[in-house]
């Protein structure tokens, strides 16, 4: 580097090269002495982004500097991939990681990476497609807890269960946002020594934030001129970054005071908690040989709507009608809280990431050529809940992705194509019914029989029957109006009004047609003895 170079970066940063090189040299002592005071394993959260890149290499420079018979604990190197990351960066990922884990065994480091996931029934497509959660939102920001945070306590706390503590390390800086520094100042209250504070979630355990107080321009200058120990290339790291236009990582989430990482290459594809995935738009704009990423971009922008009612129920997951008070323009309504999407909409949603995925494989270049945007363990678990859960026993999801893939869908599960009702029986049923409601109410009787009949004790059946009827014997309009007739309840009861919570209770007690043609059925099956 060039003496007009470095005066170049020293005016952008806090610290000079010369201050740089001497705070290294402060944390390189700190982090060794550290390391070998005591038997606590150390936990590296790491996202592969420029933050948790330079935290390792700081780390792993200093006990390189240790000799061979200190370097005896392990320091675990945890990252998450919640199945649904940018592609460009989960294959960056895979290869740091390959290479770390290769140069720890040649270079006898005691390093030790894992790829941490979500379980098969935490994944974002089988809450969205299987259980027909709506795409994430400020009101309902499901997948953060899932798919980062629980994987992430699940392995800090087996460690701790086997160690009795831990170290966990950090990337995060004050200088991220205004928001972060709050939150990193709360924790310093608990401090026993520089950096090493309390673990908001688990006791016994510590968070150590080597570089909390670096500026953006620092990190940078460490990356590009201190060589990665590991052999990778920080300078593709940089590329990457100089790719899109926002310079935010996506963090390795611990807690729910971590911000949404929607703006940043180093989230997930789909993400919605932001208007616009500035990253990959950025991506596929500035580079030709990128332009394969643009179906997942579309299928992005569609889950983000301001206004999704029209695909989804108007009951809740457990099909009870809730209502809410509606304040829009002014003026204040009491409305149904829509539910999860319809079965038309998961099936849609279903099509839309296995044509993506079909193309992306046709169009991306070679690296990428067996890409998966949904894995088969989701596929089959999505099939299980509307199955089992759900009661479609018309099985559309082998039907959907052999239409759509040209293949035959091969369930992992054992035993399950072994079924006693399926499309033939649907679409009979589906001729029968008059409605949507009344063909909902007779698959969920007919399947809740059916799992009943697969079992050795009938023990609640009549219990899973009731519950049928109680959420799906009513239309939308006889349903709602009786949520309206509860909610009304509730209120005069609030107010003290005697006269409308009698008048509320009748109304509530007079049964509808179907009721009294179940009164009616019951009477001839349990006709009184003469």
């Amino acid at each position: 580097m060039t003496q007009t170079q470095e005066d170049s970066i020293s005016t952008s940063s806090q610290l000079t090269i010369t201050e740089l090189i001497k705070e290294v040299d402060k944390l390189t002592l700190e982090i060794q002495e550290l390391y070998s005071q005591d038997e606590i394993p150390w936990i590296i959260g790491i996202s592969w982004g420029k933050d948790s890149s330079c935290v390792l290499q700081l780390i792993w420079n200093a006990i390189a500097a240790l000799s061979v018979e200190k370097r005896k604990k392990l320091v675990y190197v945890i990252t998450t991939d919640t199945l649904v990351e940018n592609p460009i960066v989960a294959a960056w990922v895979k290869t740091c990681i390959s290479q770390l884990q290769i140069a720890a065994k040649n270079q006898q480091m005691p390093f030790k990476p894992n790829l941490l996931q979500p379980l098969d029934k935490q994944t974002f497509w089988v809450c969205l497609m299987g259980k027909g959660y709506p795409s994430p939102r400020r009101g309902f920001r499901w997948c953060t807890d899932r798919m980062k945070i629980q994987p992430v306590n699940n392995f800090i706390r087996n460690k701790i269960r086997v160690k009795g503590e831990a170290v966990v390390v950090l990337g995060t800086r004050k200088a991220e946002s205004s928001a972060r520094a709050a939150t990193m100042k709360r924790h310093e209250v608990g401090r026993f020594r520089d950096r090493l504070s309390p673990h908001a979630n688990f006791p016994n355990s510590f968070v150590y934030t080597p570089i909390e107080d670096w500026t953006t321009n620092e990190v940078w200058i460490y990356l590009m001129q201190w060589d990665n120990p590991w052999g990778g290339n920080n300078q593709d790291l940089f590329t990457m970054y100089r790719g899109a236009t926002e310079d935010n990582e996506c963090p390795l989430v611990v807690d729910t005071t971590t911000s949404s990482c929607g703006d940043s290459r180093f989230g997930c594809w789909v993400c919605t908690m932001v208007s616009k995935d500035k990253s990959m738009e950025a991506m596929i704009q500035n580079d030709e040989e990128k332009e394969w990423l643009q179906p997942l971009l579309d299928i992005r922008n569609d889950l983000e709507v301001k206004s999704d009612r029209n695909r989804r129920d108007f009951r809740r997951l457990h099909g009870n009608v809730q209502l809410f008070e509606r304040n829009k323009d002014g003026e204040t309504s009491i409305e149904p809280i829509p539910g999860p999407y319809t079965k038309k909409w998961r099936e849609t949603w279903l099509r839309r990431v296995l044509s993506a995925q079909v193309e992306v494989r046709q169009n991306a270049p070679e690296e990428f050529k067996d890409i998966s945007l949904i894995t088969p363990e989701e596929l089959s678990e999505i099939r299980r809940i509307w199955l089992e859960e759900k009661h479609e026993f018309d099985d559309s999801l082998p039907r959907i992705y052999q239409e759509v893939t040209k293949e035959v869908f091969k369930d992992i599960r054992i035993g399950a194509d072994e079924k006693l009702l399926g499309n033939d029986e649907w679409e009979t049923l589906a001729e029968i019914c008059d409605d949507e409601m009344q063909l909902e109410l007779m698959s969920k009787l007919l399947d809740t029989e059916r799992q009943f009949y697969t079992k050795n004790r009938r023990l609640g059946i009549y219990d899973s029957l009731a519950k049928c009827f109680d959420t799906s014997s009513r239309s939308k309009e006889e349903a709602i109006a009786t949520a309206h007739q509860k909610y009304d309840l509730k209120s005069a009861a609030e107010q003290g009004n005697i006269a409308a919570v009698k008048e509320q209770v009748e109304q509530l007690h007079q049964p509808n047609d179907l009721e009294e043609d179940q009164a009616g059925w019951a009477n001839i099956k349990f006709a009184p003895k003469s």
